[in-house]
């Protein structure tokens, strides 16, 4: 059983609540990549910001999720969460530049086959200096990213709109780990 596991979904939708939660909890988890870019890209000076060039944000965002993958590939932790994934990326990469990308998935078949979708939750979304657009935009994006798992055969998990103490142990069940 691959125990690489995907929380993927709306932006704003609880998903990085939900893996610093687990992560308090002792599992192993990883951060997302745009918000480790963003914020590499802010203290360098750098121009590989979603609002400023999103082709060399997406692009960096590929990277570093297969850079993600190998790592956690290493690693004996079982399992491992992530913030998003190379699905997410190479998603990302295709909509800015309007071509497939297919060396952009290549890793993707190292997660677990399930993933789990935080859906749109418009009561908890917001913006901030990392996330500047708005809610439809946000639910446009998880459209795609719905499409893009089902094209990949994933099984898709919808998490639960409660607080994130429940949706841990919802989604620990489902993966037959207990809370």
């Amino acid at each position: 059983m691959k125990r690489l596991f995907v929380i993927s979904g709306c932006s704003g939708g609880g998903k990085s609540t939900l893996i610093k939660h687990l992560s308090g909890m002792g599992y192993a988890c990883v951060l997302e990549p745009g918000r480790r870019i963003i914020a590499e890209e802010t203290a360098t000076g750098g121009s590989a910001l979603p609002w400023i060039d999103l082709q060399a944000f997406a692009e960096s965002a590929v990277a570093m999720a297969k850079s993600d993958i190998a790592e956690a590939a290493s690693n004996p932790a079982s399992p491992v969460f992530f913030d998003r994934s190379l699905i997410d990326a190479a998603t990302a990469l295709e909509h800015t530049t309007g071509t497939q990308c297919p060396d952009a998935w290549r890793g993707q078949s190292s997660y677990a086959r399930t993933v789990f979708m935080a859906p749109p939750w418009r009561e908890i979304f917001t913006t901030d200096s990392d996330r500047r657009h708005g809610f439809a935009e946000a639910v446009a994006e998880y459209d795609r990213l719905i499409l893009a798992y089902q094209s990949l055969n994933f099984g898709i998990e919808r998490l639960p709109l409660s607080p994130v103490e429940d949706r841990a142990e919802w989604l620990l069940e489902r993966i037959g780990l207990s809370a």
